[in-house]
């Protein structure tokens, strides 16, 4: 078995762009990819009201390791996140704060791969911050900055109205592939919130493109490929 494994050079900026790579095209070899990090975040959402708290930190298998939580934001690119290696806590959070957040080894080995939004508008979508897996039960909640914080709600896939919503939340049953898009959400005299891409995964090997920030033109040298579990 041929085990690949990523390396910090290939960390760039990513944009929510995934390729699908059908096994069919790996000539009989099989791609793993063993993570010995991961990275969680509290409160676990893409997207955070600017002002809030966070904590982000890498729950290691191997301390020895030397893990490392980095970042690459719209001010800062490939810095560390914290004083502390594997802990990062942000009291207050801005905008500008906003990019890719993962732990990465001395090594180079990487976790998972965090997207966050930290959004200066009055509501935010709530979705999940880990990949979903096909045949899952995903809940979508729209949420304003002062109370009431839970209002009717619309919400959009790909810019498309998918359905109103009395309770401001809104669950897809038995998600599969065609569920995977940009999601948004809105209410009435509040506007609408920042969109999040909803990955649905399984058993196919998946190419994640890292391209420059807010960009929307992929390197094709910087593509990596790698299995989601």
């Amino acid at each position: 078995m041929f085990r690949l494994q990523l390396v910090g050079w290939q960390m760039f900026l990513a944009m929510h762009v995934f390729l699908l790579l059908p096994l069919t095209q790996l000539s009989g070899f099989f791609f793993t990819v063993t993570l010995t990090a991961r990275l969680t975040v509290s409160p676990s959402r893409f997207q955070i009201f600017e002002g809030d708290s966070v904590t982000l930190r890498c729950e290691e298998d191997d301390s020895s390791a030397g893990w490392t939580l980095t970042r690459n934001t719209s001010k800062q690119q490939r810095t560390q996140c914290g004083d502390v290696q594997a802990l990062c806590n942000i009291s207050s959070i801005f905008e500008a704060d906003s990019g890719v957040y993962w732990c990465e080894s001395r090594e180079g080995a990487i976790s998972n791969i965090v997207n966050l939004t930290v959004s200066g508008k009055l509501m935010i979508l709530q979705s999940p911050v880990l990949h979903v897996m096909e045949g899952d039960d995903v809940t979508l909640l729209c949420q304003t900055k002062t109370p009431p914080s839970i209002l009717p709600a619309a919400f959009y896939k790909d810019g498309s109205l998918i359905r109103k919503q009395p309770t401001g939340h809104m669950t897809i049953q038995h998600v599969s592939r065609s569920d995977e898009g940009l999601y948004k959400c809105d209410i009435s005299g509040h506007g609408e919130s920042p969109s999040s891409w909803i990955t649905v995964t399984g058993d196919t090997l998946t190419c994640l493109c890292f391209c420059r920030f807010q960009h929307s033109q992929c390197d094709h040298n910087l593509m990596t490929v790698f299995a989601l579990f």
